[in-house]
């Protein structure tokens, strides 16, 4: 090898771990705990696989949940709805240079298929507690996007559905808060 191959080498070798640490950071939350801004692919992947299990868990609330997790789960099926057509509307524009799955990940399947087998009775000790973990993790990666990201056209998207996500998350911590509440007097009055 040559003095040219052997520093490109050298050099792809060096660049390779970081763009692999990118998309393994994502998928393992490190890039969350560091407040490292995710690749586009990344972004666009994560967020469309929110939107799917959200859609999905909330159409299973609908028929398992409580009124207060039924209410809930429409309010998702709708905004969740729309953030799927605005981010598919991106993608297809061409403003965004990335690939949306087709279908829930393996983890996000293993929630959902959780959530399917859970006693109606058992239902809300599932789904509520798993809407607080999905729409923090959900600000969590809009709000990285949306302040570094390196696609403008989606980093802005991110920005304006922000306040929509953590709106959410307030409904998911109200949800799950008095989900504990009732468990205690429910406790209180055996």
């Amino acid at each position: 090898m040559n003095r040219l191959t052997t520093t490109i080498a050298i050099t792809a070798l060096a660049i390779a771990p970081a763009v692999l640490a990118q998309s393994m950071g994502e998928k393992t939350g490190v890039n969350s705990a560091l407040g490292i801004s995710p690749t586009t692919q990344d972004f666009v992947k994560e967020a469309a696989t929110s939107d799917m299990l959200e859609i999905a868990a909330a159409k299973i609330a609908q028929d398992k949940g409580d009124a207060e997790e039924k209410k809930f789960a429409g309010q998702m099926i709708t905004d969740h709805s729309k953030t799927t057509s605005e981010l598919k509307e991106l993608v297809s524009k061409g403003d965004v240079k990335a690939d949306i799955p087709a279908n829930l990940d393996e983890s996000s399947q293993k929630k959902l298929d959780k959530l399917r087998d859970a006693k109606p009775a058992d239902f809300a000790d599932t789904y509520d507690p798993m809407q607080v973990s999905a729409h923090k993790d959900a600000v969590s990666l809009f709000e990285r996007y949306s302040k570094s990201g390196e696609n403008a056209s989606l980093k802005d998207w991110a920005g304006k559905t922000l306040p929509t996500l953590r709106h959410h998350l307030d409904m998911a911590e109200a949800l799950d808060k008095n989900r504990d509440q009732d468990r205690r007097t429910q406790g209180m009055s055996r």
